[in-house]
């Protein structure tokens, strides 16, 4: 049976989903585990999540991993990702970086708990508890998977809960520029250096209000572009973010939204191909975004134009109280 030391690990399960004929029959669950609790264990599959309550395991195991990006690669994307939301409170620990922004997204006000504390791994937790409560915060940590195995495990045993898990995903440019059709029927993609107020208005819709510490991560970094799609009476049809950092190069495609009327048509694609040649033109080769597990439209559209899961991580938060 599986332990909390498994969790960020791949797993088979093999599940008993009925009993015809006095024959029992089973279905196997492949992929990373998720989360394990007394009553289920969550599976993060390539079709998407599936939970398993315990009653119904006959046999489960670790398996080997499946073809990982080395440690190095993903430290390094998730240095660039840093970059390109760049908290405006920042210190470190070891190699760890310790982000603070009033509050505004989980991604800004976490630990990045990536490279070596430079102490016990306690120890370590024990300095990002000590530095949010010093800025009033609750203390969050982003946890690369499976490279933060076992700071999950650590917080595992002192009563951490998590967030739904978050896909990192990439694609080269190249090939992302091939599948993403120019499409002439629609209304151009405008890129902007600033955000229009109607831009801000469109992201607050999803993100909520955004304070002024949210306007300075979203325009913090050097090599940053926003793009706007507009209707023909100047209505905004699509948003998007786009910002190029190092290391590597990357391009990080962020708060991708489309109006809900103007949704099914093609414009997501659009926006998306806007963004990539502008990467393309500040010599970016590949690019990046973020979406949670559970949001399947997402995963699907990204997936279809060849997006692909690089690693994924867990934001987890202490104990109230």
């Amino acid at each position: 049976m599986l332990r909390r030391q498994d969790v960020g690990h791949r797993v088979v399960v093999r599940r008993i989903v009925g009993v015809t004929r006095d024959r029992t029959l089973y279905t196997d669950a492949l992929g990373e585990l998720v989360d394990l609790t007394e009553t289920e264990l969550t599976i993060a599959t390539d079709k998407g999540t599936v939970k398993v309550p315990l009653r119904e395991v006959h046999r489960a195991k670790r398996v080997p991993a499946a073809r990982r990006p080395p440690a190095r690669d993903v430290i390094d994307l998730e240095l660039a990702a840093n970059a390109a939301w760049p908290a405006p409170v920042q210190a470190r620990l070891g190699g760890w970086i310790l982000r603070a922004a009033e509050n505004w997204t989980g991604r800004a006000n976490s630990a990045l708990a990536v490279g070596d504390p430079d102490r016990t791994l306690e120890a370590a937790i024990d300095g990002v508890i000590e530095w949010y409560e010093a800025h009033g915060q609750r203390p969050l940590i982003n946890a690369p998977m499976p490279l933060a195995a076992p700071v999950n495990a650590a917080l595992d045993a002192r009563g951490w809960t998590a967030r739904p898990l978050t896909l990192v995903q990439t694609a080269l440019l190249a090939p992302l520029l091939s599948r993403l059709p120019a499409r002439a029927d629609l209304p151009p993609v405008e890129l902007a250096d600033t955000p229009g107020d109607d831009w801000y208005a469109m992201v607050a819709d999803h993100k909520g209000t955004l304070p002024a510490t949210a306007v300075r991560i979203l325009t913090g970094p050097d090599e940053v572009v926003f793009a706007h799609v507009r209707d023909a009476d100047g209505g905004l049809l699509a948003v998007a973010r786009g910002a190029v950092t190092d290391p590597g190069r990357w391009l990080g495609v962020s708060l991708l939204q489309t109006a809900p009327g103007a949704r099914r048509q093609g414009i997501a694609q659009h926006v998306l191909r806007g963004l990539a040649q502008w990467g393309v033109q500040h010599n970016a080769t590949r690019a990046y975004l973020q979406v949670e597990e559970r949001n399947a439209p997402a995963v699907t559209l990204y997936g279809r134009v060849g997006f692909g899961t690089h690693h994924t991580y867990l934001t987890r938060a202490a104990p109230e109280g």
